[in-house]
């Protein structure tokens, strides 16, 4: 018990005094996540409130894939990715494995269903409600589409907060394509790992609390924005 507590008293205390390594794991995995979020945004909210608007070849099958990759194991996106990133990928000539960018990649692979999903979920029940109305104002599919996406920011602030939570949350992906290098692609769940293993609990719980901190964070925001949208 006494050990547990110096090591969370230290925890504290690398926190308080922002330890410069702890604060470089911190800002890498932030960097990383939200630039992950970025990319799975760009690609995520067109495809869903496209696959929510438009009836073509194809449209329910893109539906069903978005659906069951939302389940995707980590594990098993990041040896996909370590396979199209190593020398001998179709994309080994880049030199990305084992930088951020790798790990960014994996990222968005992993949240952009969620993100896209949930958007077409979001948009599609928009558009049952409001699509007689848009019509009669001479709006098609594609002019209404920015309204509705519009409409409905409260709830895709959500959705997008809810791939921050997954993605800052992910360590076999990362871990995989990224090496877990000190100083290059060290992240908070993958250092948490580490020092667990190397019986270093200080760093590990200073990591875990910041990263629980980010969780409640994420969480109540959503919440907040969802109590809005129903305001």
């Amino acid at each position: 018990m006494s050990d547990f507590a110096a090591a969370f008293s230290n925890a504290v205390s690398l926190i308080v005094e922002l330890d410069a390594g702890l604060a470089e794991i911190v800002l890498l995995s932030l960097r990383v996540s939200m630039s992950a979020v970025f990319i799975a945004t760009l690609i995520g909210l067109p495809l869903g409130a496209a696959t929510a608007m438009f009836r073509f070849p194809g449209r329910m099958s893109i539906v069903v894939v978005l659906n069951a990759m939302m389940g995707l194991p980590p594990v098993v996106v990041g040896l996909v990715v370590y396979l199209l990133l190593s020398r001998a990928g179709p994309f080994g000539v880049m030199g990305l494995l084992f930088t951020p960018a790798a790990m960014i990649i994996a990222q968005t692979v992993l949240i952009f269903p969620i993100i896209a999903a949930l958007t077409r979920q979001v948009v599609e029940d928009l558009w049952e409600e409001y699509a007689e109305q848009l019509r009669s104002l001479g709006a098609t599919p594609a002019r209404a589409m920015p309204t509705l996406l519009w409409d409905a920011r409260f709830s895709l602030l959500t959705t997008i907060l809810a791939g921050f939570g997954r993605a800052s949350a992910e360590v076999g992906a990362v871990m995989i394509v990224g090496g877990n290098i000190d100083h290059v692609t060290r992240v908070m769940t993958t250092a948490i790992a580490l020092e667990v293993s190397k019986g270093d609990l200080a760093l590990a719980l200073g990591l875990g609390m910041i990263l629980i901190s980010l969780s409640l964070g994420v969480t109540g925001a959503a919440f907040v924005m969802r109590e809005a949208a129903r305001g």
